[in-house]
């Protein structure tokens, strides 16, 4: 089955909103991970907006299913990870100042970079998956820069997949995600997804991109926990998961 790694970082929106230290962000991935969650996953920024980089070394002892830190590889950030030292580093190509992560690596263009930050990850013994638009072209170049992973930027499918109620020629955008998991898992990368995943477009991802080992979920997820509680939002999340 598929596993589902729960993106924390709003929790941490959530409390830093008010101050003090409600939720907890320690107790918050305990619980996930109680819930059935088969990761946890963090995505600190620059500005330590949500999610804090003590919140990160915090986090690490407490983990016990896999630990994946996101984000742009500036210098801070590599010292953060290097020092951590979780399962997978998931690397986005975010300006400082974006609000969510919108694209993917243009792995051509930023190949001799990716590779000089991918060696030294992995020399570490992180797994590295990195973040990539639906495109065919820019396999070769994540599987020559060494990453063991692509993480599909899901953004656009979601969109797509709202809009195909009612304009189902529209989805033709759904092929290239299709066409570049078959061209990742030839190359000898696996596959995880993330960004704007959630209960009513997941299952179908799910069902007709066979490869994929992990997905990555936060904003939806916690959206839905409001309503239907955490333990049951996991479960349901699951449910679309499975085989």
């Amino acid at each position: 089955m598929t596993k589902l790694s729960v993106n924390i970082n709003k929790f941490a929106t959530l409390r830093n909103a008010r101050g003090g230290n409600l939720p907890d962000i320690i107790q918050v991935a305990r619980d996930c991970e109680r819930f059935g969650a088969d990761g946890i996953t963090v995505h600190p920024r620059p500005d330590e907006r949500h999610i804090r980089y003590q919140d990160v070394r915090d986090l690490k002892p407490i983990v016990t299913t896999e630990f994946n830190i996101e984000g742009y590889p500036s210098q801070d950030f590599m010292d953060l990870v290097l020092e951590v030292k979780p399962h997978q580093c998931t690397l986005v190509p975010d300006p400082p100042g974006v609000i969510t992560s919108n694209t993917g690596w243009d792995t051509i263009q930023h190949q001799s970079f990716l590779k000089d930050v991918i060696g030294t990850l992995k020399k570490a013994g992180i797994r590295v998956s990195i973040f990539l638009n639906p495109e065919i072209d820019k396999v070769a170049g994540a599987k020559s820069a060494g990453a063991d992973r692509i993480e599909l930027y899901t953004g656009p499918y979601a969109e797509e997949y709202t809009k195909a109620r009612t304009q189902p020629q529209n989805f033709r955008l759904f092929n290239d995600y299709k066409n570049t998991a078959k061209e990742a898992s030839a190359a000898g990368l696996e596959l995880n997804a993330g960004h704007d995943l959630n209960l009513d477009n997941l299952r179908f991802f799910k069902l007709h991109i066979p490869q994929l080992k992990e997905v990555s979920i936060g904003h939806a997820l916690v959206c839905d926990a409001i309503y239907m509680g955490l333990e049951n939002t996991i479960q349901l999340y699951k449910r679309q998961l499975q085989d």
